[in-house]
């Protein structure tokens, strides 16, 4: 932070809690202190309707990053995108805040994809390997799909989790909302000006929860399997065929990759 030349570096991506990764997210989480960390991931940031995937204006979460980014004083920014081959597409430098913007203006086209209308079977996933080696990262191919979401639809996800869960932090937050249930973990956790380490992603799991119900499709083993709140599944083309008879909905929307494609719906 003294130094008199600041550099950093990073991808940019689709992030479901500060519109876009990179840029900002690389000095806040980045560097910041825990306290910063937790008091930026509590509920009246990410609860926020503007704390979304792809969405930058208004974005209480975004506009915090900025500003701490700013009290440091002139940072630079190496920024890249990669394609779904995770081949180098676009990279560029230049000042923090000016050259992310750049980044996410390339980025935008690609990532954002806007559908006429909402579905009561969405099936997703974790965006395969290496993201989807745990649970924790797997959330974000749930809140993803989310806008596509019909109230009380079935939302599939299907991810590996080879790593299991995730950290042990993350798995005692895990356990808490199966113990309290959804209503009062959520009462809890939006009674906290800094919020648990990891609990920020089992609230963001827990809007799915709130929208429809949530099946996973993975390797997890039956107890961490338990521990996710999703419904296991075991067969996902059978469930799948049962989602769509009980809702006489006979589409299935599909997102292949998972957090990396955002559908908008845009009726």
């Amino acid at each position: 932070i003294e130094s008199e030349l600041k550099i950093v570096t990073g991808l940019v991506e689709p992030h479901f809690m500060a519109g876009y990764s990179g840029g900002r997210k690389l000095i806040t989480p980045g560097i910041a202190h825990k306290d910063t960390i937790t008091a930026v991931h509590n509920a009246r940031f990410l609860e926020d309707p503007g704390a979304r995937n792809c969405n930058l204006l208004g974005n209480p979460l975004h506009e915090e990053q900025i500003e701490i980014a700013r009290m440091i004083g002139r940072i630079l920014a190496v920024n890249t995108v990669i394609d779904e081959h995770r081949r180098l597409s676009h990279v560029n430098f230049g000042e923090i805040a000016e050259s992310h913007l750049a980044a996410v203006s390339f980025l935008k086209n690609y990532a954002m994809v806007p559908v006429g209308r909402r579905f009561s079977t969405v099936l997703t996933t974790g965006a395969g390997y290496p993201l989807d080696k745990t649970y924790y990262q797997t959330v974000k191919g749930m809140v993803g799909a989310l806008d596509l979401l019909c109230e009380g639809g079935n939302l599939f996800i299907a991810s590996e989790c080879s790593e299991g869960l995730g950290s042990a932090s993350y798995v005692s937050v895990q356990e808490r909302l199966l113990s309290l249930g959804v209503e009062r973990f959520c009462r809890e956790y939006r009674a906290k000006a800094h919020a648990d380490v990891d609990e920020w992603q089992t609230g963001q799991q827990v809007r799915c929860m709130l929208r429809g119900s949530v099946h996973l499709f993975s390797k997890l083993p039956p107890g961490e399997a338990r521990l996710t709140g999703a419904t296991p599944v075991k067969s996902l083309l059978a469930h799948l065929a049962e989602s769509v008879e009980r809702s006489a909905d006979s589409s299935i929307a599909v997102i292949p990759e998972g957090p990396y494609v955002i559908p908008v719906f845009k009726p």
